[in-house]
């Protein structure tokens, strides 16, 4: 492992599993792309602070008809000072051909389209919801339901349940704050 300061500019992608993240550290020992679950939560910018890498390997994948070789680091954690907005340079540094990393993991099997969540507040469901709503929301939510004015996910669970825990939280009126690395109600 390594503990380096550096910048990740982030790029929201729209593929065929939804809008994922991709980003690009850059170090004093290199640059990386990092594709990692825990980025998903963060919006797209620049965002300076400390790194920690446990694992850079290559990898590659192919799009229209060329290969792409890429060096990717594995983030563990990072703590964040600063964030600010992509430029056209950034931008383009990031390519928008990236394969989703659904797609990356996705074993034999064809994957499941996303399942959508219902938005229920721990008891107060809004009208025309069912108890059943509740409970498919405890399952997306596991330990941390139900919500309370600040939520911090778990990075490590399965990349697509994460995915699936940004959008509702968004709907609810969380915000996420990149330096405390929590999802904070923004009006109660």
């Amino acid at each position: 492992m390594i503990n380096i300061p550096g910048q990740l500019a982030i790029r929201t992608i729209s593929g065929r599993n939804g809008d994922f993240n991709v980003g690009r550290l850059s170090t004093s020992i290199g640059h990386f792309v990092i594709k990692d679950a825990v980025i998903h939560q963060y919006g797209k910018g620049k965002y300076q602070g400390d790194f920690l890498i446990t694992e850079i390997r290559p990898s590659y994948y192919s799009t229209a008809g060329r290969l792409v070789v890429e060096i990717r680091a594995k983030l563990d954690s990072m703590s964040l000072d600063d964030v600010d907005n992509l430029t056209a340079e950034d931008a383009a540094r990031l390519s928008p051909n990236e394969p989703d990393p659904l797609d990356e993991e996705a074993s034999a099997a064809q994957p499941e389209t996303m399942q959508s969540c219902s938005l229920a507040v721990a008891d107060e469901a809004p009208f025309g919801m069912t108890p059943s709503d509740q409970e498919a929301d405890a399952e997306l939510f596991g330990t941390i339901w139900p919500l309370g004015d600040t939520v911090r996910l778990d990075p490590p669970v399965d990349r697509k349940q994460l995915r699936q825990q940004c959008t509702p939280l968004t709907q609810l009126g969380y915000a996420h704050n990149f330096k405390l690395q929590v999802w904070k109600i923004s009006s109660i």
